[in-house]
């Protein structure tokens, strides 16, 4: 098999590479008071999308995140349920959105909710307090990186992703014990990251994460596509690399391998061996790092891509809660 990263026995005990912050678990203290002391003015409107006769209700979900900012949500019920029931938080690739009502109701037929965060500034409905709703497209590993560090636009989006699991915990249909977290490449990363913030959740299930040892990607000249804003960052701010160590410290605040002990759920988790968007080594960081019950799928002939076989295993992995 070609090698694009370290061999598999390396890769199943490697921790990784980013340095991490001094003060990372006092940081995520005060984020996580800051969320909890929030009044979150939770909506439902229900959605132009229904679907006939017993199915599911459908709604657009918005409630204030930190900053102020109302973050927005797809949330799809049961239409009739006659106990709490199951659910299951999804998230997004870099730049998407919370994509299409029809492909959640495989969930809803199962007696699931489920709510899709649309996150802040990408493709979605959520206001980025920048300044602007909508698509800001990239830049957002970066942004707020030469400011202060709670400034970091992922702190705000990761918050969103734990704040999004307690509110749907919260809602009177939902058993807050059985709720799941799912999602792919950026929606991976955020699977870890809400699992590690609202510990309550039960399984968590993401598929080759981003957001990982951001400086593996960069001393394995892999900081293009999806990171390719690290190059951009360097090139523009510090051209000579003079606070290399000083930038990749900050970003340690934002890297999910060191949320994921904090994970108290099961984890299922899938990784292409020749992923050269997500690199392996940065995924297995954040997986060698869980404490918590977890199995890794390894799929050795495939990189960041559609997986043989991997979303029907989630599925079923879900159905279980």
């Amino acid at each position: 098999m070609p090698l694009i990263d370290m061999p598999l026995e390396k890769l199943r005990t490697y921790k990784g590479r980013n340095p991490k912050p001094a003060d990372h678990e006092d940081y995520w203290t005060r984020a996580l008071a800051e969320m909890h002391a929030l009044d979150p003015q939770v909506e439902l409107v229900p959605a132009e999308f229904q679907v006939p006769g017993a199915g599911a209700e459908c709604f657009h979900l918005y409630f204030t995140g930190v900053g102020g900012a109302r973050v927005h949500a797809k949330y799809l019920r049961p239409r009739q349920s006659a106990k709490p029931h199951p659910a299951v938080v999804l998230f997004h690739g870099y730049s998407g959105n919370s994509g299409s009502w029809h492909d959640k109701l495989g969930y809803v037929s199962l007696g699931f909710s489920v709510a899709a965060l649309d996150c802040r500034g990408q493709g979605g409905l959520s206001e980025d307090t920048g300044g602007v709703k909508g698509n800001t497209h990239r830049g957002h590993i970066i942004r707020g990186l030469a400011d202060h560090p709670d400034k970091l636009l992922f702190r705000q989006i990761f918050l969103d992703t734990a704040q999004l699991a307690g509110i749907v915990m919260n809602l009177p249909e939902v058993d807050a014990k059985r709720v799941g977290a799912l999602g792919g490449s950026q929606g991976g990363g955020l699977t870890l990251a809400c699992a590690s913030l609202e510990p309550r959740v039960a399984r968590a299930a993401p598929t080759f994460p981003f957001l990982c040892d951001y400086r593996r990607v960069w001393e394995m000249d892999l900081a293009m596509h999806a990171y390719e804003e690290l190059k951009t960052f360097f090139r523009m701010f510090d051209p000579n690399h003079t606070r290399e160590e000083e930038w990749f410290t900050r970003l340690g605040y934002i890297d999910v391998q060191f949320l994921t002990p904090r994970i108290r759920g099961q984890v299922l988790m899938a990784t292409g061996l020749m992923d050269n968007i997500c690199p392996p080594s940065t995924q297995f960081a954040a997986y060698n790092n869980i404490t918590a019950p977890k199995d890794l799928v390894i799929y050795p002939d495939f990189g960041h891509e559609g997986l043989p076989g991997w979303d029907d295993r989630v599925f079923q992995f879900m159905a279980g809660l």
